[in-house]
């Protein structure tokens, strides 16, 4: 599989302990898949579930996952860092919603990893064995392996000693078809599997950032997006920063009081709450909120439960509204919805299991988002 080719540009550090990690938009799995014509056989044969990623949120289980990792079908903002000695590259999602960095190692069998970069211990001369072992579940699937400890360079930021997954088995065919390698987690140290030290604490811990924060902005094209660690870029945005307590300190998890669609609430009435999750790109939600708002734009939906759109309808369909912390954030119809090619148009809203809402790329392209765990606080503002 060809890989991604990022530029890390090293040196491109904002400031002493703020550094500007590069990512590249590429195509999510979803529209891999459609272009390879097998989406359709994967709805078939799967029932897909982005709430599934989240299970903390779910205590009793969504219980409809049938393979792991799932929600490659709807990633795609990729970065590429390196781990070992001399160093070996791999392309990894930045997820907000999830803590583990793991990657595929030499040891694995599964077509996943064989497609992929695959981390070579022996070739790390600073390597070390723990001797844990790892399994990472997605719904009711896993990814299991070992954790080893590494030296763990992400752009300008070397991070010694960080331990990390190396898969050893990867089960399910679609996972063969994803552009990134692995994940790099950025949620709080108590979502990690087994007690592991997530990066970026290991980053605060060895004092190689500024502040005990990092931001992301995401651009529309294929290169521009960014991961600032330690700090804030003003120039990727406008107006005043807005900070949102967090409800869930795991998750960056918040409260959400309503959402609006033609000055009509349509969904989380009385309030509810949401994820901002870098590492989904729709935005989900509970099926009755999901069904109002894709009634109010006007989108129908097919046998395989995705939802069209008229394309010459979308500049006259109405802004969705997210109310948080009484403060309107609107999203226009252009930012919620995809042309796949001419003619045919999709919406950006999926359904989840259980109550919580699900703030991905859609809307993180539109707001520049500060996470900052210091404050344990979001702060979000219009991007430029």
């Amino acid at each position: 599989m060809m890989q991604l080719l990022v530029f890390l540009c090293a040196a491109s550090a904002l400031a002493q302990g703020v550094t500007k990690l590069p990512l590249e938009r590429g195509k999510k799995l979803r529209e891999i898949l459609r272009e390879k014509d097998l989406l359709h056989q994967f709805f078939q044969h799967h029932h897909y579930d982005i709430g599934t990623k989240f299970p903390h949120a779910f205590p009793n289980g969504t219980k409809v996952a049938t393979e792991p990792l799932l929600n490659a079908l709807d990633v795609e903002y990729y970065g590429t860092i390196s781990i070992g000695t001399p160093p070996q590259d791999f392309s990894v999602v930045f997820d907000t919603g999830s803590s583990n960095l793991w990657v595929p190692s030499v040891s694995c069998p599964s077509l996943a990893c064989q497609t992929h970069q695959m981390f070579d211990p022996s070739q790390s001369s600073t390597y070390k064995n723990t001797g844990q072992s790892l399994s990472i579940h997605y719904g009711t699937g896993e990814m299991e392996g070992i954790v080893g400890s590494d030296t763990v360079t992400v752009a300008s930021l070397v991070d010694t000693n960080q331990p990390f997954g190396l898969s050893t088995t990867e089960p399910g065919q679609f996972f063969v078809h994803v552009k990134f390698d692995g994940i790099l987690g950025l949620g709080y140290p108590n979502l990690a599997a087994d007690g592991i030290t997530p990066v970026f604490d290991n980053m605060v811990n060895e004092s190689l950032v500024q502040e005990n924060l990092f931001s992301v902005y995401l651009s529309r094209e294929e290169t521009g997006s960014v991961v600032i660690f330690g700090g804030v870029d003003e120039s990727y945005f406008t107006g005043s920063i807005s900070w949102i307590s967090l409800s869930y300190q795991g998750y960056w998890q918040i409260t959400m009081d309503s959402i609006i669609v033609n000055s009509q609430e349509v969904a989380c009435r009385g309030g509810c709450q949401a994820i901002i999750d870098t590492g989904t790109s729709l935005v989900a939600g509970p099926p009755s909120g999901i069904s109002n708002i894709q009634r109010a734009v006007g989108a129908r939906q097919d046998v395989y439960g995705e939802h069209h759109v008229n394309c010459s309808s979308i500049p006259a369909m109405p802004d969705i509204i997210f109310i948080i912390n009484g403060l309107q954030y609107s999203v226009s119809a252009s930012a919620y919805t995809e042309q796949h090619n001419p003619g045919f148009c999709t919406s950006s809203f999926q359904d989840t299991s259980g109550d919580l809402w699900i703030l991905g790329d859609v809307f993180l392209r539109v707001y520049y988002s500060i996470f900052d765990r210091a404050n344990n606080r979001v702060g979000l503002v219009k991007a430029v």
